[in-house]
């Protein structure tokens, strides 16, 4: 079996409308799992999933564990399901109070970001890691697609780093155009500490964590960079090169992004 990639995507399509972010979210995995990498999946259990249409079911020795945020317990819950004519599981995250209460995904019905965005990335994120521990599985790559997977590196680096399962991951994220609209608010530095993840950690990145602050956050703990395309923040692309992180500009043919992926996993990897 091939080097383990751990996908966690904001979106994946067809489990919510075509973006470029959902997208990527079911294309790379599928690239990469026919390239030969044992592959995992996560994402966001979105209220608006059609769950019977799209197979769900809850993994009961998943789910049950509470996740502390904000001085509030949180239940995680767990589901899973099959992309449609693919060998590829997805793992859902779900929490009645972060996703299955709001009707969109990011943003609400007048196109305004959910003011607790940046608790639901740290909720998400931190399920994400919770989940894969118990399953055992320790990945060689965890690649960050969507900027609600932002907390992921970060934590990886540092609350989760003496874990057996990412003791030895890199981590590669990419980078899209979406992005917050507004800041994650005053209280998503108090809310994202967490066991190593102390708040001197994050001192350096302004109180106003707007999409260029979380960016920049998920650069410093990212091993490579993948520009999804041109239009990605110009700012945040040179705070990349300048931080002399490994980037990838995503290939324009189809057809090479199979070899040009896995040279940039194992250059990351070496």
């Amino acid at each position: 079996m091939g080097k383990k990639v751990l996908f966690i995507n904001q979106e994946i399509a067809p489990y919510v409308p075509n973006s470029e972010m959902s997208i990527f979210g079911a294309d790379m995995p599928r690239h990469m799992q026919d390239a030969g990498f044992e592959i995992r999946t996560f994402m966001p259990k979105w209220a608006a999933i059609n769950e019977r249409r799209g197979q769900l079911h809850e993994v009961i020795r998943l789910s049950g564990m509470n996740l502390i945020i904000d001085d509030m317990d949180h239940p995680l819950i767990i589901k899973v399901a099959s992309i449609p004519q693919t060998r590829i599981q997805v793992y859902f995250i779900d929490n009645e109070d972060y996703f299955q209460k709001r009707l969109a995904m990011t943003k609400d019905e007048l196109g305004n970001d959910y003011p607790d965005n940046g608790e639901r990335a740290i909720f998400f994120a931190r399920g994400v890691l919770e989940t894969v521990k118990k399953l055992r599985w320790a990945p060689d790559i965890i690649h960050c697609q969507g900027w609600m997977s932002s907390v992921i590196p970060f934590y990886v680096k540092t609350a989760y780093k003496d874990e057996p399962q990412f003791a030895k991951s890199k981590i590669v994220t990419s980078l899209f155009t979406e992005q917050p609209s507004d800041s994650l608010g005053k209280k998503f530095k108090q809310c994202l500490e967490f066991k190593s993840a102390e708040l001197s950690k994050i001192e350096k990145y302004g109180d106003n964590f707007d999409f260029k602050e979380l960016g920049k956050l998920v650069i410093d703990y990212s091993d490579g960079i993948i520009q999804t395309s041109n239009n990605v923040n110009k700012e945040l692309m040179q705070y990349a090169v300048d931080s002399k992180k490994e980037i990838l500009m995503q290939p324009e043919n189809e057809a090479d992004i199979q070899t040009r992926y896995t040279e940039f996993y194992n250059k990351i990897m070496e």
